[in-house]
């Protein structure tokens, strides 16, 4: 009959706790309410006050194999070795690991903003007006009449610096990822604008592939004029023979180059202007907001309850 028993007050007792604490949460439902409609109120301003963010994106390939222009630089090692010279193997990162690295450098995008008039609307802008068509501006730092950048109160201009817009671009504005399997590469711009997503998408892959293109001609048309220069003071047949050769191959890399148009990047699926936002997820936010609000609400209740059940111990002791 003991045994029998003690189960059965243990069950009592957990159904005791088990009521107090729904005891607990409904003399606290006014607390709880109130965090709640707080938080929910602030997560709908917070998701209206954010502006619609949109995404172009550009399905990239790689647009050179090892017989164009990059792959011919492999083959001029072995031969220019013979003429005691050294010109650059094909070892190291291939081009289109270059290219990507290049397309998110500093130095790169500095000359990206500035070639294209980018500060403006990467700094000034904080929305974009569908029905004109044109950018509204912060005209705490910029006036749209006047295109000019303000002065703050201690007289310094608002104009960004380059490290200031590069840091922006590439935090809010640019991403790359590179699917492992296949090689393709998705070049991704936000903007607040649709049609300046798309621009900007298009004019960074074009811009890459022309800044690479005229890296490789330079380099090709200098190796071309030090070949010149040694074929000059040599009058070994054999040495000539390989000069004109290795003349011969920088030529065609030079012609490769100019007359490929997608020269490190090719594009399999180019940026349209978006027409639907890609962010502010508005609705998520508002219900993690009512959410957090309820959960804060609850905590409160439960130290409030705790507070006061030591208070009444102490004065019962």
């Amino acid at each position: 009959m003991t045994e029998s028993a003690q189960p059965q007050a243990y069950y009592s007792d957990d159904e005791i706790d088990l009521r107090e604490l729904f005891a607990t949460l409904w003399r606290g439902k006014w607390i709880i309410l109130l965090f709640t409609i707080v938080f929910a109120a602030g997560g709908v301003a917070y998701a209206l006050s954010k502006p619609n963010i949109y995404q172009a994106t550009v399905l990239l390939a790689p647009a050179q194999d090892e017989g164009g222009a990059g792959g011919l630089k492999g083959q001029l090692g072995g031969l220019a070795s013979l003429a005691g010279i050294s010109i650059g193997g094909g070892g190291g990162a291939s081009p289109t690991v270059i290219a990507k690295e290049v397309l998110q450098s500093r130095a790169f995008l500095r000359d990206f903003i500035h070639r294209h008039d980018l500060s403006v609307p990467l700094i000034a802008a904080k929305a974009w007006d569908d029905q004109n068509e044109e950018w509204v501006f912060d005209r705490d730092i910029y006036d749209g009449s006047g295109e000019q950048w303000l002065t703050d109160a201690d007289g310094k201009s608002e104009a960004p610096t380059d490290w200031d817009m590069v840091k922006k671009f590439k935090k809010e504005h640019l991403s790359l990822s590179e699917d492992q399997d296949s090689g393709m590469i998705t070049l991704t711009v936000k903007n607040l604008a649709p049609p300046a997503a798309k621009d900007w998408a298009e004019n960074l892959v074009r811009d890459i592939n022309e800044h690479m293109r005229e890296q490789d001609v330079a380099e090709a048309e200098a190796r071309i004029a030090y070949l010149e220069k040694k074929l000059s003071e040599t009058n070994i047949a054999g040495m000539q023979q390989v000069f004109y050769q290795l003349i011969e191959n920088e030529t065609r890399t030079v012609m490769l180059a100019n007359a490929q148009s997608e020269y490190v990047f090719k594009t399999i699926d180019p940026a349209v202007v978006p027409q639907e936002k890609s962010e502010p997820k508005r609705a998520l936010i508002c219900v993690v907001a009512t959410m957090l609000g309820g959960m804060l609400g609850v905590l409160v209740v439960f130290i409030i309850a705790f507070v006061r059940s030591g208070n009444e111990e102490q004065e019962t002791l």
